[in-house]
């Protein structure tokens, strides 16, 4: 069949939405559907998804986004998976039955095993192994919560009853029946050795999680499993996975060391891709894995906002300061300055270069004469001043500046944002004309394996400029905004010592 009558299908599960991609060779896409599914909270700091629900959004946006580009199965050379990272589950290995709720990245319940296991010294073991901080944001700890928690849980794990994956290893379950996961997931759960590229035992110890339980690692852009034939009328090779900032890196061809891309999303994350040597941060940054192809293993320096544009959501529905996402924006524009307003939106703590489990979301700054465009406009200036944070620890520890920002996500389309992230970082912003890029990387990744792509030169020529902002702030105004930005971040974090 021509190239020009085959498509890639990209599966991208997020923490709102689960989504289905058909790109085709020139990486625009050609269907796309998007299905929301229910956000659970429990208790304050609390988060969890229903795991069939989850398959079921997926599963039925895949359908519709192939009868919506009026294609057969036949006609699609491969899947791609892109998922939310971190989101930990269990399910019983002879039914595929959820033991418990999906835990989701964003939540902290297991902020006290984390400092126990602080206590007890294993901080530099764990970041030495894994490139990751002892945080509740990871997997393993999720999965401690599950074992401590639940009576009889931890039995059924170890006597081979029960498997654990993340969203990706979930859905490739549904999907093929096989237990899997790509080496980016794995990197990702604090149980992963990422200079090995193996379960490390020593860690699984460390946690007291069963190795019966861990998936298979494959790597990146390579052949993972068949679909069931029932699913779409036919098995189709699903041979792309990587977590959605990895996917995302690959989707903005950052190719090359020293391009750094961010997603502005739910959170916003910045990769800086280091090449083929895994570069060990002095800054509270992270070392991941970006991806594996063939036997070559690239690295990556990650910086993770935990609240990015979760914070217009809430200025949006807790303090119903605007009818939607969109208006933030030129609301922020009615106004010169925030009137000396900031917002540090710390809700589930902070993540890099911070990493504060405990501090919250403070305002500082407010006077008489502060109204809700100033408020809003603080909001959005928050993402760039955490984004700013991240960019400066990576330019530190990489030892080279750098010269340009690619960025994606839904709050990319807030052009005041990008205008002011560009201002603050003095440098420029780039989007792409393809602004679906994490679903792109999926399928680039996929679509390499069977060679729908010859090569990442092939991929490189697909990628093209949408805009670009360029820096129009006075550096001594922007330093000077950095300072005080940084005393909001000083004042948010005295206040939960108290």
């Amino acid at each position: 069949m021509a190239i020009t009558q085959q498509y890639i299908l990209a599966l991208d599960q997020g923490t709102t939405t689960s989504r289905a991609i058909l790109f085709n060779h020139s990486g625009a896409v050609i269907a796309l559907c998007q299905k929301p599914f229910r956000q659970i909270y429990p208790q304050g700091g609390w988060v969890e998804h229903d795991p069939e629900e989850i398959w079921k959004t997926q599963y039925e946006a895949a359908q519709e986004a192939i009868e919506q580009a009026q294609i057969t199965a036949e006609q699609i050379a491969a899947i791609g998976i892109t998922n939310q990272r971190e989101t930990t589950l269990l399910w019983e290995r002879k039914t595929g039955k959820p033991v418990y709720n999906a835990i989701v990245w964003q939540c902290r319940r297991s902020a006290d095993l984390c400092r126990e296991l602080k206590a007890l010294g294993y901080t530099d073991v764990i970041r030495e192994k894994t490139g990751l901080v002892l945080d509740p944001y990871f997997s393993a700890t999720k999965l401690m919560w599950l074992f401590q928690e639940i009576p009889g849980l931890k039995t059924r794990a170890e006597a081979g009853e029960l498997c654990f994956g993340t969203i990706d290893s979930w859905l490739l379950y549904k999907l093929t029946g096989k237990h899997l996961t790509d080496v980016t997931n794995a990197s990702r759960t604090l149980l992963f050795n990422i200079k090995s590229l193996q379960w490390d035992e020593d860690l699984l110890k460390i946690f007291g999680i069963p190795k019966q339980i861990v998936p298979e690692v494959l790597p990146s852009s390579g052949f993972l499993a068949n679909t069931k034939p029932e699913l779409f009328g036919k098995s189709i090779p699903i041979t792309g996975c990587a977590g959605d900032q990895q996917a995302a890196l690959f989707g903005h061809a950052c190719f090359s060391p020293g391009s750094v891309k961010n997603t502005y999303g739910t959170g916003c994350f910045a990769l800086l891709n280091t090449g083929t040597t895994p570069i060990s941060s002095q800054n509270n940054l992270l070392t991941t894995i970006a991806w594996k192809i063939g036997g070559s293993t690239t690295y990556a320096l990650e910086g993770s906002v935990f609240i990015g544009g979760a914070v217009i959501q809430w200025i949006r529905d807790e303090l119903k300061l605007i009818n939607n996402a969109a208006e933030s924006e030129s609301l922020a524009k009615s106004v010169d300055s925030t009137g000396g307003v900031f917002v540090v939106p710390a809700f589930v703590g902070m993540g890099a270069p911070y990493w504060d489990p405990d501090v919250r979301g403070t305002i500082v700054g407010l006077t008489r004469g502060s109204n809700r465009a100033h408020l809003v406009r603080a909001a959005l200036e928050s993402i760039a001043f955490q984004s700013r944070d991240l960019i400066d620890a990576m330019e530190s520890d990489y030892g080279h500046p750098i010269q340009e920002l690619k960025a994606d996500g839904g709050a990319a389309a807030n052009s005041f944002l990008m205008q002011y992230q560009s201002d603050i970082l003095g440098k420029a912003v780039i989007l792409p004309e393809v602004m679906e890029i994490t679903a792109l990387g999926a399928a680039y990744l996929a679509g390499l394996e069977v060679g729908y792509w010859d090569s990442l030169r092939d991929i490189e020529v697909n990628w093209r400029v949408r805009r670009r902002f360029q820096p129009s702030m006075n550096p001594d105004t922007r330093e000077q905004l950095l300072n005080q930005w940084h005393h909001a971040i000083d004042v948010a974090r005295s206040y939960h010592t108290l």
